[in-house]
């Protein structure tokens, strides 16, 4: 396995591991249940998402693409 992405909070790193998965990536979180060990303590470097190695450069496009794209945060509502 190989380090695609590190995450600053839990939730980032599931939405980086769903988006992979999407595309038919195997991804896995390292660290996930190491935050609750620390507490209150600011901690980064702990969150890790991997995929394997033969999947690395296409889950670091995706993750580019993700990271580069337009957010439209009313875009969930339905329009009427």
């Amino acid at each position: 396995m190989k380090l695609v992405y590190e995450a600053n909070q839990l939730g980032e790193a599931h939405i980086i591991k769903h988006l992979l998965e999407r595309a038919g990536l195997q991804a896995t979180i390292l660290g996930e249940y190491l935050q609750g060990g620390v507490g209150e303590i600011a901690a980064s470097g702990l969150l890790k998402v991997m995929v394997s190695e033969t999947d690395y450069n296409e889950a670091k496009n995706i993750i580019q693409a993700w990271d580069e794209a337009e957010w439209d945060e009313n875009a969930w509502q339905n329009e009427t």
